[in-house]
């Protein structure tokens, strides 16, 4: 079953129901089945950002800081389940329910603190990912930013394959870090008994910020949007008790997932605190843990293990980051463009500024921008949990499906405790900045203090249920659209290649033409090297050999009634159709799909795109 939206209005579009859920199989079936989600999701909370403050935390405070990470983990499997919910319930992701649920002011202003958001994660993920080859390869850190612009080419493999696929690769890349963190417990030897007494609450002043750094680093915004739409890929049955299902499910995939992340995140931290506290080492950077493991521990391979979870965790957080980024484009805008140029953009938006910093500050400024990054996650944080816990309580969207009481309560203190905490670091950090400006800090109060007061306003709405806010979005009336009036075609033109594929293009064509009482215009271009260079001018074999091929098929198509104007085009494929299609004025275009995507798009060019979108007329591809 479909639901009640059109796929043009959901995101991940071409994956949108897609994985079959099988009927009347066993619980362990079914729950593979709803697998991958949540795994897709649980990368954001691995990834190098996290890395930098459970290391600083394990360096400085040992094992006091695990229950940090045990309550950002619950906090986390809560709203990673409030947003499965959404898109299971509704059919509707974060982002299309913020655009539906707020004036369109406040919806880009949402939009641009996502997009912000992602743009900082992928900030640092690229970081990781260089730092991640610099420590495997001795690859200079600017040199390993520049290179990750070209995993671009590695996603548009990935996502061809589907997104069961996909799923399994990032699976594959959290199995390594997982893997790789298990030898490093092994050779590190913490001990168990110190291990347990870190899931006692306890904070000191010097803790307190390294603890909201941890909790600011832990609940991605990104993962928000992505989850509430990744779920959707399952083609669940759109009833009440098929929905359930689904929700029980999901919760399972949610609770196994990020009870991964919190392992390796507890492992780095364990690890940091048996081989740098212990030995009384303070580590601020992840370089610095590098180089240290191996005298520290004795075993080089320990170095190597961490080199190579560190790699695996940049690179899986680049291509949900990215899924994320449609998401959030779609939903909020109505807007697609093509993955790999939304993946070469926001790329390109986070190399930039960690080019520069690298060039100015050197390598040891990474650590900088890693730490600016988890500030910018801290906050958007907010302007994603707050509408989730709106939208997912609100019975009127929900339907029996809405939040129950307990749950409300426990999900604003999440928000309580989140939004509080991540004041309190942007507080901190602007202080800190202001303190150190020295003569510039005038430049500080005239335009960010202002707009930390001014983002803090917003979060005010948006927290105001429904009713007491003074701005409301107005309902959009339903439009109900003109009947529409039979069309007819006087001029079809055909487009073929001489290739298995123009059979089925001329039966469509001819069957068209008859049935319009219409002339048929044949176009083949000779694409050929003389075609290109020379045009109708062309006498190579090719152009010899496509004429009488092509006027033959005229001369068939014509003995069985129809009116038909046999034409030879000349150079680029795309250019010629849209050139001869201009100026024999037909009213329809019927072209053959190029039979290939992703990698062989890049190298052979696509046709149907570049024609499509500069032809006025219809154009059907078969």
């Amino acid at each position: 079953m479909k639901g009640n939206l059109e796929d043009k209005d959901v995101s991940l579009s071409e994956v949108h129901r897609t994985v079959r859920i099988p009927e009347k199989v066993g619980f362990f079936k079914q729950l593979l089945a709803f697998a991958g989600p949540a795994y897709l999701v649980s990368v954001g909370y691995m990834d190098p950002g996290n890395w930098a403050t459970d290391l600083e935390g394990g360096a400085r405070f040992g094992y006091q800081l695990i229950w940090v990470l045990l309550m950002s983990n619950l906090m986390a499997v809560l709203l990673q389940t409030l947003t499965a919910r959404m898109g299971i319930a509704t059919g509707r992701d974060l982002a299309r329910a913020c655009r539906e649920s707020y004036p369109k002011p406040v919806g880009y202003v949402l939009w641009i603190f996502a997009e912000v958001a992602i743009s900082a994660c992928d900030l640092a993920e690229v970081l990781g990912t260089a730092i991640g080859l610099n420590l495997l390869f001795g690859i200079p850190l600017l040199y390993g930013v520049i290179l990750t612009g070209f995993d671009t080419l590695l996603f548009l493999v990935i996502q061809n394959f589907g997104i069961r696929k996909m799923e399994a690769f990032i699976l594959s890349l959290v199995a390594t870090i997982g893997i790789c963190f298990v030898m490093e417990m092994i050779f590190a030897k913490p001990i168990v008994g110190e291990v347990v007494t870190g899931f006692l609450p306890r904070l000191t002043s010097d803790s307190l910020y390294v603890a909201i750094g941890i909790l600011g680093a832990t609940v991605m915004p990104h993962n928000l949007y992505l989850h509430s739409a990744l779920v959707q890929t399952r083609n669940v049955d759109q009833t009440e008790e098929g929905k359930r299902q689904a929700m029980k499910f999901n919760l399972f995939d949610t609770v196994i997932a990020l009870n991964i992340a919190f392992f390796i995140n507890a492992a780095i931290l364990v690890l940091s605190s048996a081989v740098f506290f212990k030995n009384g080492v303070v580590v601020t950077e992840i370089q610095q843990a590098h180089e240290l493991l191996t005298p520290l521990l004795g075993i080089t391979l320990a170095s190597t293990f961490f080199a190579v979870a560190l790699l695996a965790a940049g690179q899986s957080s680049t291509l949900t980051g990215t899924l994320a980024g449609q998401v959030v484009m779609e939903g909020f805008l109505r807007f697609k463009i093509r993955l790999w140029l939304r993946r070469l953009i926001t790329r390109l938006i986070a190399i930039v500024p960690a080019v520069l910093v690298i060039s100015i500050k050197g390598e040891e400024g990474s650590y900088d921008l890693l730490i600016l990054s988890q500030v910018i996650l801290s906050l958007q944080l907010p302007f994603a949990v707050v509408p989730l816990i709106h939208y997912t309580s609100d019975k009127a969207k929900m339907g029996k499906f809405a939040n129950k009481t307990w749950v409300q309560i426990a999900a604003w203190i999440a928000a309580s405790i989140i939004i509080s905490l991540n004041a309190k670091l942007v507080y901190d950090v602007l202080g800190g900045w202001i303190a150190s400006a020295g003569e510039q800090k005038v430049w500080l109060l005239i335009f960010v203090v202002p707009l930390v007061i001014s983002i803090a306003l917003l979060l005010l709405y948006i927290m105001l249920p429904k009713q007491w806010r003074f701005w409301v979005k107005k309902p959009q009336p339903k439009v109900i659209p003109e009947i529409v009036h039979s069309q007819s075609y006087k001029r079809i033109g055909a487009a073929i290649d001489f290739s298995e594929v123009d059979n089925k293009v001329l039966s469509h064509a001819q069957t068209l033409a008859r049935i319009y009482g219409a002339e048929l215009f044949i176009f083949h271009v000779v694409e050929g090297v003389g075609g290109q260079v020379f045009g109708s001018g062309a006498y190579d074999e090719e152009a010899r050999d496509d004429k009488p091929h092509l006027e033959t098929i005229g001369k068939q198509l014509a003995e069985s009634g129809l009116e038909v104007h046999p034409i030879l085009g000349f150079g680029r494929v795309p250019t010629e159709i849209i050139r001869l299609s201009r100026e024999t004025k037909i009213e329809l275009l019927v072209m053959g799909g190029h039979r290939h995507s992703g990698i062989k798009d890049i190298i052979f060019g696509t046709t149907i795109t570049k024609v499509r979108h500069n032809l006025s007329i219809p154009v059907l591809v078969v």
